[in-house]
């Protein structure tokens, strides 16, 4: 056996028994040095391309994945109760396609308050996740979807999210004014119109509390200066 072919073999066991993506870093720390991971990663893609079990990219990691058009004959009916709300969901929803986006912008979206508990549900299951800090007075937290929103949702990143005609076609769109407007307006003409401005000198102060609150929850207490200057 060559010792690409047994490279290979390792490399298809760790993404194997992986309880979740890897990163080619990951995966070339237990590897020879000098192993071209991304070579071993195109060719085990090819491999897998017309099995069962497809080899993906989630974000930035791999992993190995049920392939789609096999899924509906593994699918099992059952009833789950329902674990996210309407608020969750929605904020959810504007938080993929508007990040990074603040807290009064996801209620200026949503045209309606956001409550504590709908973003810390969408935190515990790991779907969002602060991003930075938005240069505007008050400094507030802006957050985004997580690699898990991702892998959750069979998405490689969040351009593969789907167009909003695809979502108007489809029916699960709303299709309110207000939020078709705002949905359709660049950020430039959100600042053009004073739209982010606004928000932003009516929402300081609170941002600034609660932006503290939640950089403490997600960091164990530690200040969210680490992921500051992301934006």
């Amino acid at each position: 056996m060559s010792d690409d072919s047994q490279l290979l073999r390792i490399l298809e066991a760790m993404l194997f028994a992986a309880s979740e993506p890897l990163t080619e870093g990951t995966m070339a720390s237990r590897l020879p040095e000098g192993t071209d991971v991304s070579a071993l990663l195109d060719e085990l893609s090819g491999h897998y391309a017309n099995r069962g079990v497809n080899l993906v990219r989630v974000g930035s990691k791999w992993a190995l994945r049920t392939a789609p058009d096999v899924v509906p004959a593994l699918r099992l009916e059952t009833d789950v109760p329902r674990k996210l709300s309407q608020a969750a969901l929605e904020t959810l929803a504007i938080i993929a396609y508007h990040q990074p986006v603040t807290r009064a912008e996801v209620e200026e979206i949503r045209g309606k308050s956001l409550s504590r508990g709908t973003l810390d549900t969408l935190l515990e299951a790991g779907w969002v996740r602060p991003k930075g800090r938005r240069r505007t007075p008050g400094r507030p937290v802006t957050w985004g979807t997580s690699d898990e929103f991702l892998d959750q949702f069979g998405l490689e990143s969040v351009e593969d999210l789907p167009g909003i005609e695809e979502l108007k076609a489809s029916g699960l769109i709303d299709q309110r004014p207000a939020i078709t407007a705002y949905a359709g307006l660049s950020t430039d003409a959100r600042k053009e119109l004073g739209i982010e401005d606004a928000m932003s000198e009516a929402n300081a102060d609170e941002e600034a509390g609660e932006s503290n609150e939640y950089a403490e929850s997600e960091n164990g207490g530690a200040p969210l200066e680490s992921v500051e200057e992301e934006l």
